[in-house]
């Protein structure tokens, strides 16, 4: 077992289904697994439980104009990711989400911002977040 493991797996992870954070922290567990994985249609029915159907639609033509994978804003799978709370108004909720790129000293990071509807705690937008400090 390499050292990320053990860290990884005597680590306490908790969540509430009332929480837009944990539905964030939670879907981009699902889905770096899935597509991980390569699991079938499960990152497609990820998208269709936890994104407005708005956002789905605008989610497709940002897709198709980068040929990449707009929940992760890339074309490959990111080795780990994290969730944190940003701030709230408006009836939103907004999150960062920095996902890794690799392992050790030369890992790559990228942020983005996802809001949520606190009414249905369902994501409705991401955007590239603020560059690394």
């Amino acid at each position: 077992m390499t050292d990320s493991q053990t860290v990884t797996s005597s680590a306490v992870r908790s969540g509430s289904p009332d929480s837009a954070v944990d539905r964030v922290a939670d879907f981009y567990g699902a889905y770096i697994d899935a597509v991980s994985d390569g699991t079938d249609d499960l990152s497609d029915e990820l998208r269709a439980h936890c994104l407005t159907e708005d956002f789905r639609r605008r989610l497709a033509a940002w897709e198709e104009a980068n040929h990449a994978d707009g929940v992760l804003r890339a074309q490959d799978v990111p080795t780990r990711w994290e969730v944190r709370y940003h701030d709230s108004g408006a009836g939103h909720l907004f999150t960062t989400v920095t996902l890794t790129w690799g392992t050790g000293p030369d890992a790559g990071h990228t942020r983005l911002a996802v809001q949520s509807d606190l009414s249905t705690k369902l994501i409705s937008d991401i955007e590239d977040g603020p560059a690394d400090s």
